[in-house]
């Protein structure tokens, strides 16, 4: 028996369908992880809102499997939304889809799936699993490059991956709605969800600020925007508005209009350097976190490719593993815009090693 993670989306309904064409017992199985009652995300558009619960109903019903729902909204509150809101106060850029994954998504779900006889977990994620040379169980990118979705899933557990199937790794997005349509989901036509679910509009800037509120009974503060040289160039309303690399509603620029970018956070002082982008770009960089698949951490130094961001070109790289676990990465032929919190993640052709978070 399998269980079906479903979101409400057409992924995973499709993904949930392909198996029950494929002859497999399964189960679905959806996540209540906020309350988005009065919000947008209750009308629809946000992963894992009210409306998406009922769209997982109904695809349930027209595959004629059963239907469940798990609330993990107190774990998913402190793993996910907790660590989201610290870390941009922080000055540090959070990627709370590889959390999720990382401690929702997987393990606790296949403990349900377990205490329902189910020994296996699949999910609409475009990635690939199988084995090895050696016989380990590998994590591989999905074949449609424009959608792999292996960068979010370098932290998920390494002893959960024979547990997991992947049953849109080798079709691409185009292939899938063609396949939802044939297959009369009900959901086939629904547009894709781009926002972080839990903002239910989008404004990340102003969903930590009400939270930053309700917990330490103020708002961020605000501070300076200095130069390289350390001369205040204008004021900002919280660090939290902010993220390396960023250009983007700075509104400053040197003269001659070259546009500067932010270099540096400061969170302890309430300060955001800003430069030209050489200035925020970096040849090399601390991992910290880091985990990997196939066994225990490299011996010696590794060769690999290294990704920063989720659709950025991955960079060959030496990497060293220190005692205490964090991996220093040498970049050899370009730099980067590593920002504090964003995932590095290894690879060995379409192959995850592993990955960590950006010091």
């Amino acid at each position: 028996m399998v269980v079906a993670a479903l979101s409400g989306g057409v992924d995973s309904a499709t993904a949930a369908a392909l198996l029950v064409e494929a002859g497999y017992r399964v189960v679905g199985m959806t996540l209540r992880l906020y309350d988005a009652s009065g919000t947008q995300a209750s009308m629809g558009g946000r992963c894992c809102g009210p409306r998406d619960m009922e769209d997982a109903r109904r695809v349930c019903a027209h595959l004629g499997i059963p239907f469940y729902v798990v609330d993990l909204a107190d774990e998913f509150e402190r793993r996910v939304v907790d660590d989201f809101t610290s870390a941009y106060l922080e000055g540090r850029t959070p990627n709370p889809c590889a959390r999720c994954n990382q401690y929702i998504k997987f393990s606790p779900l296949l403990r349900r799936a377990r205490a329902l006889g189910a020994s296996l977990l699949a999910t609409g994620h475009y990635a690939r699993i199988d084995r090895g040379g050696d016989g380990d169980w590998q994590l591989r990118r999905g074949v449609d490059r424009d959608k792999d979705q292996s960068y979010f899933l370098f932290a998920m557990p390494a002893a959960e991956l024979g547990s997991v199937l992947f049953p849109l790794g080798g079709l691409s997005k185009e292939e899938v709605r063609r396949r939802a349509d044939e297959l009369g989901l009900p959901n086939a036509a629904k547009p894709e969800s781009q926002e972080i679910c839990f903002v239910p509009d989008g404004d990340y800037a102003g969903f930590v600020e009400r939270r930053a509120l309700a917990r330490r009974g103020a708002p961020p503060p605000p501070g300076d925007v200095l130069d390289e040289s350390g001369a205040v160039v204008a004021r900002h309303d919280g660090v939290h508005r902010y993220t390396v690399g960023q250009r983007r509603g700075l509104g400053l620029a040197r003269p001659g209009g070259r546009p500067l970018y932010v270099t540096r956070i400061d969170a302890r002082r309430g300060e955001v350097v800003v430069g030209e982008r050489d200035s925020a770009e970096r040849t090399g960089f601390d991992v910290g976190d880091v985990s990997w698949f196939g066994g225990a951490r490299p011996a010696g130094p590794l060769r690999a490719a290294v990704q920063v961001r989720h659709r950025a070109r991955p960079l060959s790289a030496d990497i060293e593993v220190g005692e205490d676990g964090a991996a220093r990465v040498a970049l050899l032929d370009a730099a980067v815009v590593a920002a504090p919190g964003q995932a590095a993640v290894f690879y060995d052709g379409d192959a995850v090693l592993g990955g960590g978070w950006i010091r």
